[in-house]
């Protein structure tokens, strides 16, 4: 992935804020705790102390002070671990705080980085980097039906706005749910503001704090990357190619805002048909209905996303001017 010295570094100050800032909340929340729980302090303290004397018995030549060492410091643990479920404190409570628990806030493990590593770098170089702000307002906890009626009904599936929504918020968990062992596609569809966008910004929440890559783009920042690739050959886009068809999740947001022509047409395919050879998911979010899709980007691509696809149509008012009038 195209990655300049200067992003490189400004991953790792990130990663550098983050260990600060963990290393603050633990160290706040052991005082808490010790001002809560006095015996607690007395406890770690002894530990300690215990493990001076012993690492002493060990250079004197005591054999058995590493075993004793253990034996004590095994106890202590028992007894803060009764401790703190007594005063209603997780167990965990006084080990180490990581944003990434699986590299320890490093960003690699074993030499190799991390996934949440990687997320950085597609952040950093697609300009992501306010993708966990907007999917910290957007995702399923902060999801409310509230917006969907239960007699504005559908004449062409005879389903309600409320239960359509509710059918696809099932999808979407399936979706989640099959990642790992049966990559999945989802096409979205409907008109403006009945909520595609949201809901792939909660299947993205879930799917990256899970450890997978996401890359979000409109379908003109989609098609501005892939023409720069082609007709300037600019190694940025071209190395971001490889990433468009190999990222865990692939979302295409608003398609059919873009300029339309020739070039979008084979790219739309393209990227479709790549990302289904390699098993790869995606979603794709429009206000054009199929005939549309068919009419603007070919028969031939609207058959593959038929064909691979699990396809939701949306049905409702405009949250957005909903929201808007409520206020």
């Amino acid at each position: 992935m195209a990655l300049s010295n200067a992003q490189y570094d400004e991953i790792m100050r990130a990663y550098d804020k983050r260990q600060l800032q963990n290393k603050f909340i633990h160290e706040k929340r052991i005082q808490a705790a010790y001002k809560a729980v006095p015996r607690l302090k007395e406890i770690d303290d002894s530990i300690a102390s215990v493990s001076v004397k012993q690492a002493a018995k060990l250079i004197d030549g005591d054999t058995l002070a590493l075993a004793d060492l253990k034996a004590v410091i095994a106890d202590y643990k028992e007894e803060r671990a009764a401790l703190l479920e007594a005063t209603h404190y997780p167990i965990d409570y006084f080990e180490p705080v990581y944003t990434c628990p699986d590299c320890r806030d490093t960003g690699y493990i074993n030499g190799q980085k991390c996934h949440c590593f990687k997320q950085a770098i597609i952040n950093t170089v697609y300009s992501q980097s306010n993708i966990r702000e907007i999917l910290e307002r957007e995702n399923f906890s902060t999801f409310k039906y509230d917006y969907y009626s239960d007699s504005d009904i559908n004449p062409a599936t005879g389903l309600s706005s409320l239960k359509t929504m509710k059918n696809a918020v099932y999808e979407c968990h399936r979706f989640i749910d099959d990642f790992e062992n049966k990559p999945k596609n989802l096409f979205l569809y409907g008109n403006t503001g009945v909520g595609k966008t949201f809901l792939s910004n909660c299947v993205a929440k879930d799917l990256l704090d899970s450890g997978h890559s996401v890359i979000y783009f409109t379908a003109f920042q989609l098609f501005d990357i892939l023409s720069k690739g082609v007709f300037e050959k600019d190694s940025d886009a071209i190395a971001a190619h490889q990433n468009i068809f190999d990222c865990d999740l692939l979302i295409i947001d608003d398609l059919g805002t873009e300029l339309s022509n020739s070039f979008t047409t084979s790219q739309l395919f393209l990227c479709v048909n790549e990302r289904i050879l390699r098993h790869r998911s995606t979603i794709i979010s429009t206000n054009l209905n199929l005939a549309q899709v068919a009419d603007i980007y070919s028969e031939r691509t609207l058959s593959r996303i038929s064909d691979s696809y699990t396809i939701i149509k949306l049905f409702g008012d405009d949250i957005r001017i909903k929201k808007h009038t409520m206020r």
